[in-house]
């Protein structure tokens, strides 16, 4: 196995478990409403969601683009199943299956 994305990986996880675990950690006690910790912790969910996206997103992209349709449709919809009931789990299972469906109908 190649010994570059050993390291990746073990660098990616380690990266993810201090995203995750050091604020709980570090932060022993509650965390006060509109605190300076409170919006970390807040803020941690989405740039992590960011961070996998990104992840997930950039070799289909770079260095070549390819088909960009099921990407697109994925994202769509998503974004729209979010909108109205800000679910995160009906989203993410929205636009998985967006995903999956336009990618079978493309290939």
């Amino acid at each position: 196995m190649n010994p570059d994305l050993i390291l990746m990986a073990v660098l990616a996880g380690l990266a993810n478990w201090g995203f995750r675990a050091l604020p709980i950690l570090l932060m022993r006690g509650e965390a006060k409403p509109g605190g300076l910790m409170a919006g970390f912790l807040a803020s941690t969910g989405p740039a992590a969601i960011a961070t996998l996206f990104v992840a997930s997103v950039l070799p289909g992209l770079w260095p070549e683009g390819r088909n960009l349709v099921p990407l697109t449709v994925g994202v769509l919809i998503t974004v729209l199943a979010f909108l109205p009931r800000r679910s995160v789990v009906v989203a993410t299972l929205a636009g998985s299956c967006g995903y999956g469906i336009a990618f079978a109908l493309t290939t």
